[in-house]
């Protein structure tokens, strides 16, 4: 990577800058709760160990192993599971070992098992997160080190504690970290985010008219629109985590040079690990039967998908996907070999990557730089004002498209209002290439809340005086 302006130059060298600024104002961390939670979860694990020694399938392990057992590895439980137990095995890495991620045993109805991926889950919240974060504070507060010169798509990066990086979707752990971040005394936290800021760059980098038309359009949702087609219902029965796999195993995939077969089997995996639901409740799994799919397929890229599978069907969604947003489809390609004759290609914020990479990389790219150059863009510009301005509000964190600030409530609604201007209409007017309208998200913490608490605000009617 190198900028060919500098434009792209100065981003990143104030970039550095309002980062190192940021890790000097530091979270404030909760060291009382985060020991509690530790020393709980650490119960937790003991407990449960305890539990799963005891029980008759860790015994024929031990039988099986004897002094190499390894009670936490997935190779061993695996061998168990499906050669001594004679539990089917669903999926096989491509030298032909079993898969032993948690998705391989989604089928395995065994208490033992559960319990085993249960503990993992539990063993990693301590030791990555809680453990994690517990080492980096230092009177009270972590100072997570932010990077712009370690990630090859021109993202940011982060480590020591890794802020960028919190479980989202296992609620009930995400709730024990997030409860360790709080704000400054009397202070709350705000965070504001980019809305779809990654479909939207990729909105301004493919020019697709029909993707335009979406963006324009704010009663439309491309991501719900592809949940109803992936799950075949109407765009009204889709629930929340319908859309959110849609999203990440279909929508994106799909921008970023994946296809129908990965696709279907993601997605296929959703409906089944994560007991996807329509919005009144009705499991995915037995709206599709009812709809005459009851299997996922082959997924032999050397063999087209058999009719009635659901491999059949997302390819079905694929055809039309690509039909509906034609200029992405028939552009895809030309980009793609574009860069082969090339060796490189240069990001709509200015820098040329060069370097020998897939398909998928180069189709992510320059979406998802681009995309993080405009929080970044943002960040410096709101770091100024508000040290130009003397405000007490600190930005303490950046998460990809969105920061986390820390300051008293009653600067909070005219802060947000200058974070909006900037993140909305200043970036449009410094960078032409973004094309579409941008959008975003706040939500605040009670006063002394800790993130967990945070909850979605409206900008405009947002005083504070309701928090």
């Amino acid at each position: 990577m190198k900028p060919l302006t500098k434009d792209a130059y100065r981003l990143f060298h104030e970039g550095t800058l309002a980062l190192a600024r940021v890790e000097a104002a530091g979270i404030h961390i909760d060291v009382d709760y985060l020991d509690k939670a530790t020393a709980k979860i650490s119960i937790r694990i003991k407990k449960l160990q305890d539990r799963l020694r005891e029980a008759p399938e860790f015994k024929l392990w031990r039988r099986e192993f004897g002094d190499k057992t390894k009670p936490g590895s997935r190779e061993q439980l695996g061998h168990i599971v499906f050669d001594i137990l004679k539990y089917p095995c669903k999926d096989r890495t491509k030298t032909g070992k079993y898969k032993t991620d948690e998705a391989s045993f989604e089928h395995v109805d065994l208490p033992f098992v559960k319990a085993f991926i249960k503990l993992e889950k539990l063993k990693k919240a301590k030791s990555t997160y809680l453990d994690g974060l517990r080492r980096e504070v230092v009177d009270g507060f972590a100072r997570p080190v932010f990077n712009l010169h370690t990630v090859i798509t021109q993202r940011s990066s982060c480590s020591d504690p890794n802020v960028q990086n919190q479980i989202i979707r296992n609620a009930k752990i995400a709730e024990i970290i997030r409860r360790a971040f709080i704000p400054r005394k009397g202070n709350i936290f705000c965070e504001i985010d980019y809305s779809a800021m990654e479909w939207r760059g990729a909105v301004c980098f493919w020019k697709d008219p029909e993707m335009i038309r979406y963006v324009n359009d704010p009663t439309s949702d491309v991501h719900r629109d592809q949940a109803a087609e992936c799950f075949l219902c109407k765009p009204e029965q889709v629930s929340k985590d319908m859309r959110f796999y849609a999203k990440n195993q279909f929508v994106f995939p799909i921008l970023y040079g994946s296809y129908y077969v990965q696709c279907s089997r993601n997605l296929w995996e959703a409906v089944g690990k994560a007991k996807l639901k329509l919005k009144d409740e009705t499991p995915v799994i037995d709206w599709l039967q009812s709809k005459g799919i009851t299997r996922l397929g082959s997924c032999d890229p050397k063999q087209e998908p058999v009719f009635g599978t659901y491999e059949h069907h997302i390819k079905k969604v694929e055809d039309k996907f690509n039909k509906r947003f034609h200029v992405f489809n028939s552009s895809k390609e030309k980009w793609y070999q574009d860069y082969r004759s090339k060796g490189g290609f240069r990001l709509a914020t200015g820098f040329w990557i060069e370097g020998l990479f897939s398909k998928n990389f180069c189709m992510n790219c320059p979406v998802q730089g681009p995309a993080f150059h405009c929080l970044l863009w943002s960040l410096i510009r709101l770091q100024k004002w508000l040290r130009r301005e003397k405000m007490k509000t600190v930005i303490v964190a950046e998460i990809h498209d969105s920061m986390l600030l820390d300051g008293p409530e009653m600067e909070m609604p005219k802060v947000l209002k200058m974070a909006r201007k900037i993140m909305t209409e200043d970036v449009r007017k410094a960078w032409p290439w973004v094309i579409v309208p941008l959008a975003v998200e706040a939500s605040v913490t009670p006063v002394g809340g800790s993130w967990h608490d945070k909850r979605a605000i409206d900008i405009d009617f947002w005083n504070g005086s309701d928090n």
